[in-house]
């Protein structure tokens, strides 16, 4: 069983470089992880966009801590590789996305093994994907959600079977009210989710409003309210897109600062995945219970 003290020291090792073939800029990536503990989970993270293997430590060290390893890479989009709107790869960005979460599950054993003792630590029949923004489409897409093209036809099937649960916070909704800017940048955020069958925690603000979207704060349930169970909604009130800091205190990004929200994502999160993983259900289900007594600023539903 892993080791779940939030008191727990953790450790970073990055960068280290992942097989990647035919990408124009190595994939490299960041792993956390307890300095104890054996038979630990891991959590695949992708970020939100812009953002890179250096971003989301509010999350990122509380599942360490939490007994997880969590591997971060860093995708094209990063602002590191100054690829924009009008730069030729842009338009296969969310491809590549998805194939670096691949590769990063591929060759998760090299991975571990650069990173010190953790091959030896890992429980690898324990994998999930965690994504925010279009960091949450590019996971949903590996837990079996498709991308609908101009004609509403389903493309390929991403979904990875070493992947058996995942997180999803404040994920791309039905692409059918995007924006014109979104409709001629981003024509790849028409998520399918009748075939994202995988275990997911959906997580989603209630004050979260895309300028992406047409739709309000709802468009970010699409992933929880359109996909086969078993699924989880964890909805947060007062949560705007940034969900109280997530990608880091003080980013420049943030819009709804606040410390215990953040905490709130990681520590629901973490308890989800320990429940789904049954290594741990006591905290998802204290996380429930209180939810039903709280004051209603968060809820928890499920299918």
């Amino acid at each position: 069983m892993p080791t779940r003290h939030l008191d727990q020291r953790i450790v970073s090792v990055k960068p280290i470089t992942v097989a990647a073939p035919g990408r124009s800029v190595e994939l490299q990536v960041k792993v956390t992880a307890p300095l104890s503990g054996r038979n630990l989970p891991v959590i695949v993270f992708s970020h939100g966009n812009a953002w890179s293997l250096d971003g989301y430590e509010p999350l990122v060290d509380r599942w360490a801590a939490a007994g997880f390893v969590v591997v971060q890479p860093t995708h094209l989009d990063s602002r590191h590789n100054g690829i924009g709107w009008d730069d030729p790869r842009f338009a296969t960005i969310w491809r590549v996305r998805i194939a670096d979460l691949h590769a990063v599950v591929d060759g998760l054993g090299e991975i571990l093994r650069q990173a010190g003792d953790l091959e030896t630590r890992v429980d690898r029949e324990r994998v999930a994907v965690v994504g925010h923004s279009w960091g949450a489409q590019t996971a949903g897409a590996v837990l079996g959600a498709r991308v609908l093209d101009a004609d509403g036809v389903p493309g390929e099937d991403f979904s990875h079977p070493a992947v058996s649960a995942g997180a999803l916070i404040a994920a791309t909704g039905t692409g059918d009210t995007l924006t014109p800017f979104a409709v001629e940048h981003l024509p790849f955020m028409r998520p399918d989710y009748s075939t994202m069958t995988t275990p997911a925690l959906v997580i989603a603000g209630g004050k979260d409003q895309s300028q992406l979207s047409t739709r309000g704060p709802e468009w970010f349930t699409d992933a929880y309210h359109l996909s086969p169970s078993p699924k989880s909604l964890l909805a947060i009130a007062e949560a705007e897109h940034t969900m109280g800091g997530i990608a880091g205190e003080r980013a420049a990004e943030t819009t709804d600062e606040d410390p215990a929200r953040v905490a709130l994502v990681a520590d629901a999160i973490s308890a989800y995945l320990l429940d789904v993983f049954t290594l741990d259900k006591a905290a998802w289900t204290a996380l429930d219970d209180a939810a039903a007594a709280g004051d209603g600023t968060w809820s928890i539903s499920g299918k």
